[in-house]
């Protein structure tokens, strides 16, 4: 199973921006959907387009290897 670090990178970036960073704020600064973004951060191994790879990609300033973890079922 393919894994995204969404919420990792989430949390990484608030920290680093010392700001709150919500769901909302996400879709509307990448682009992505907001039942997207929402099932990025609530639905472990769900599918996702490479377009999504790479606008949160953009979004996090970190490349597709970072942002997916490969986990043996």
């Amino acid at each position: 199973m393919i894994r995204i670090r969404f919420r990792q990178f989430l949390d990484d970036k608030a920290f680093k921006e010392k700001r709150k960073i919500n769901l909302d704020l996400v879709a509307q600064e990448t682009g992505i959907g907001r039942a997207t973004v929402n099932r990025l951060a609530n639905s472990p191994g769900a599918n996702f387009s490479l377009n999504v790879v790479d606008a949160l990609c953009k979004y996090f300033g970190c490349d597709p290897g970072e942002l997916l973890q490969h986990i043996d079922d």
